[in-house]
């Protein structure tokens, strides 16, 4: 499973556990959505912190996979363009 999946629902499961901790409290049910809301991003700050950073690293291995691989199209297709010059100056002679 990727780290990205167990960070959202880790983040999901502590939103739900916090909600069903504040469900008997007598108050709004907005409020006590919101409430559920700020405690579960705190709580996930401290909680969720090695997910977070694996996602983190993954989420960078991905970009620099794509930055190399839009490098190496780059660079081909640069020779290309330059094999066609080549050519279209070979048939001018």
């Amino acid at each position: 499973m990727s780290a990205a999946v167990k960070y959202t629902l880790g983040r999901i499961g502590l939103f739900v556990a916090v909600l069903a901790a504040l469900w008997f409290v007598d108050m709004n049910m907005f409020l006590r959505l919101m409430l559920a809301l700020v405690f579960s991003a705190a709580l996930s700050f401290f909680l969720l912190r090695g997910w977070r950073d694996e996602m983190a690293g993954e989420m960078a291995d991905a970009s620099e996979r794509r930055r190399a691989e839009k490098e190496r199209l780059r660079s081909a297709l640069a020779g290309d363009e330059q094999a066609a010059e080549d050519e279209s100056g070979d048939r001018r002679s």
